[in-house]
């Protein structure tokens, strides 16, 4: 005799089951309130968390897995950054590339971690003229991109943050004409071509100076719902005291809209990697946190890597550099400023 009793009993619990693995496989939805991210309740939510570098270059040196990002969630984030290049976008094509970011995605879901995906290129888009052949891209590709990441992750709130263009630069002129004025009217357009598909994902805008210069942004914010604005105060940038620097040329933005810091770190004078803007040592590190903490501005540091400088690894064992020891510190908990 079927007990039916029973079968609905089962099937009551079951669905119960997959029902709560299915909510702790979706992270709650961001959005942008006033100068704050919020969650659905309403409560605030800031960022902390580091930088990958371009997951194909990761996946060639064989660690694009579960474990490189339990190590970043080890290390106290619940953010992270990937870095896609043009030129590697292309060269996997967008169908191959799309399938490892999935993964990726996946990965970040079960721990908990929130993800931006970043533009990776340097230089005018606007003239269509880049610093190194590995930013080199078009408004077509750059649209086309977009658009693509838009589509495949409509709905899916681990990605969060859609950094449009890594950082802007004219390279005092060397790179053509490019100002706020005209580079403004360029992410407005960027930001519809997504709205056109997806209205729910946050956008990361740079502003001039390779992503560091924020100081118009008050009198002639972008115009459209969900921005959030980018800096990239490497040491170099400013001389000490940076904090008035920092106050001028980017911080007051944090006192209106959401700022996230989405590259900063350093290295020291004489070590691996050393190079302009980025040689400095734990006194900018502390400094520079403390700032964060101060405005309630979120972070990502550059980069959460062996090779690529500013390291924040020795080696794919994770053993910390010098600013790795310094920020693993600060993520953790274990130090506070």
């Amino acid at each position: 005799m079927i007990n039916y009793k029973f079968i609905l009993a089962w099937f009551f619990v079951t669905c119960l089951i997959i029902g709560n693995i299915s909510a702790q496989k979706s992270l709650p939805l961001i959005k942008v309130e006033g100068k704050n991210f919020v969650d659905p309740d309403g409560n605030i939510v800031r960022f902390q968390g580091v930088n990958f570098a371009d997951p194909d270059k990761i996946q060639r040196d064989g660690h694009w897995n579960m474990r490189f990002f339990e190590e970043a969630r080890n290390w106290g984030c619940n953010l992270v950054r990937f870095a896609i290049h043009p030129r590697a976008w292309r060269a996997q094509g967008p169908d191959a590339y799309l399938a490892m970011l999935d993964r990726g995605i996946e990965w970040a879901t079960q721990l908990g971690l929130y993800v931006i995906i970043d533009w990776h290129s340097i230089g005018n888009l606007n003239e269509e003229k880049f610093s190194r052949d590995i930013y080199i891209t078009t408004m077509v590709e750059t649209i086309d991109f977009w658009q693509r990441i838009a589509r495949r992750y409509k709905g899916n709130p681990t990605v969060a943050f859609y950094e449009l263009f890594n950082e802007p630069t004219n390279e005092s002129g060397k790179l053509g004409n490019l100002t706020w004025a005209t580079w403004k009217p360029t992410l407005e357009m960027l930001i519809d071509r997504v709205n056109d598909i997806d209205q729910e994902k946050i956008f990361l805008v740079a502003g001039m100076d390779w992503g560091y210069l924020l100081d118009e942004v008050p009198g002639n914010p972008v115009g459209r719902n969900n921005v959030a604005y980018v800096t990239h105060p490497y040491p170099q940038k400013r001389k000490q005291p940076w904090e008035p620097h920092w106050e001028k040329d980017w911080g007051k933005v944090a006192d209106i809209f959401p700022v996230v810091a989405t590259e900063f770190g350093f290295v020291g004078e004489g070590e691996r990697g050393a190079h302009i803007p980025c040689i400095g040592d734990e006194t900018y590190g502390e400094a520079i946190i403390r700032y964060f903490n101060k405005k309630g501005i979120s972070y990502t540091v550059w980069v959460f890597d062996p090779h690529w400088a500013p390291a924040m690894l020795e080696d794919y064992n994770f053993t910390p550099t010098r600013q790795g020891r310094f920020f693993k510190k600060v993520l953790t908990g274990e130090v506070s400023f």
